[in-house]
């Protein structure tokens, strides 16, 4: 897959998860999507296979009423990009032992996307 189809596909992915479209996100996922949650330098979640990815999915959605990434910067490899993200999102619900409904949650952090065919295949978010 050439430079303009990844980003293509990483933005339709993007634009599916701003818009809480789990639907479209797994569309554009590979059947055996391995997807992990990096935070503070520590895996804090994995999943393997779509059926995952989507229960991960829907307990997300669930927590925000509103979310945002935005891409700040592109990085092409041969194998895999890597995306600098802007985030913001507003908490629905209090999260036990953290923040409360209402608390708007700004970070910066950094997606690494892998493929196989025309989907996305690996996907590692890193805040």
């Amino acid at each position: 897959m050439d430079q303009a189809a990844r980003q293509t596909l990483i933005a339709r992915y993007i634009a599916a998860y701003n818009a809480f479209d789990i639907d479209g996100m797994l569309a554009l996922l590979h059947d055996e999507v391995r997807f992990e949650n990096h935070a503070g330098g520590e895996l804090t979640v994995a999943t393997d296979g779509r059926d995952a990815f989507r229960a991960l999915a829907e307990q997300s959605r669930d927590l925000f009423s509103a979310r945002e990434q935005r891409v700040s910067d592109w990085q092409f490899g041969p194998d895999r990009t890597v995306v600098d993200i802007d985030y913001r999102g507003t908490l629905v619900r209090d999260i036990p032992g953290g923040p409360t409904a209402g608390t708007v949650l700004e970070l910066k952090g950094r997606s690494e996307f892998g493929f196989a065919g025309d989907r996305i295949a690996f996907l590692a978010d890193y805040s």
